[in-house]
């Protein structure tokens, strides 16, 4: 896990400078509409840049700690031990992890308990590089994800190949948060994940919503079915915007919001909607849909 450390903190002076090459190269635009929509607002920006900070503190390398027990376990349970002094372990621990993280991050928006957890990165209504350190505290159970990585510890792919391998993914990420970069030559779009393709994930417009989860390689929403091009401006930020500058409040509002709907739930199959369903379940509107398609039926029945 030292190999963790290390990236992490080195990897801080590099932030700064891209953020800083980013707001100068934004400061020189001279088309008066592109002034109004820079990317960046001050106090969202602090915000960010505070959740960062505070989750550095309360939260050391995003819970990799609490989710490390799950894989090292299996880790030590097969048969089958690759050595990382082969170039193709390497290649092979970081294709699979981006493959990992597909599916992690795809379940991070369709299940509302992970989904509280990760909203954070999404609050905020610029896009931009402090967007990409808008990172969540620890949310109890978020580290569960890490079961998608006990096939990559089964394969005999080293414990922490894999956790420094999920970094590696993480950081490629930090660059394509931004709008100044638009779209890049075709072959690198179709394999890989770009600003363009990024920009669609953080939309909530109808043709985005829930589309590109990808880490590195843009191909597994090619081949999973929720990839989505740029084709309209994207409007970023939550369905429901929380708009507080508070680092707390954005950090722990969905988890509230959960745990509220979860106490008002008239029913056990309400609660555990409300906690493993999507985000937006609502206990009336299923039952509506729900009597709505019983009465559909029966008028087929009374017709028939």
């Amino acid at each position: 896990m030292n190999e963790i450390v290390d990236i992490a903190f080195y990897t801080v002076p590099v932030f700064i400078l891209l953020i800083a090459i980013e707001i100068f190269a934004l400061s020189r635009e001279r088309n008066e509409e592109k002034m109004k929509h820079k990317g960046y607002s001050w106090r969202d920006s602090a915000t960010s840049v505070s959740i960062y900070g505070i989750g550095r503190v309360v939260n050391p390398l995003g819970g990799r700690f609490i989710a490390l027990p799950i894989v090292l376990i299996f880790s030590m349970l097969t048969p089958m031990h690759l050595s990382p002094s082969s170039p193709w372990v390497w290649v092979l621990a970081i294709v699979g992890v981006d493959l990992s993280y597909y599916w992690q991050h795809r379940l991070q928006h369709r299940v509302r308990f992970l989904w509280a957890a990760h909203s954070v990165h999404h609050s905020s209504q610029h896009f931009n590089m402090t967007t990409a350190i808008r990172l969540s505290w620890l949310i109890p159970g978020s580290f569960l994800v890490a079961v998608v990585d006990i096939p990559l510890a089964l394969i005999g792919i080293p414990a922490w190949m894999i956790f420094l391998s999920h970094t590696i993914v993480l950081l490629f990420q930090f660059p394509i948060h931004t709008e100044k970069i638009g779209k890049l030559p075709d072959f690198i779009e179709f394999i890989f994940n770009t600003p363009s393709h990024h920009r669609v994930h953080h939309g909530v417009n109808n043709p985005y919503l829930d589309k590109n989860y990808a880490g590195i390689l843009i191909v597994w929403d090619r081949l999973f079915g929720t990839y989505a091009h740029e084709i309209e401006p994207v409007r970023y930020g939550l369905t429901r915007n929380i708009d507080t500058h508070n680092p707390i409040k954005a950090n722990y509002h969905e988890f509230v919001a959960m745990v509220r709907d979860v106490r008002k739930a008239r029913s056990w199959r309400g609660r555990v909607a409300y906690i493993l369903g999507p985000p937006g379940f609502s206990e009336t509107q299923s039952e509506v849909a729900a009597d709505a398609h019983i009465r559909g039926s029966d008028k087929v029945l009374q017709d028939s």
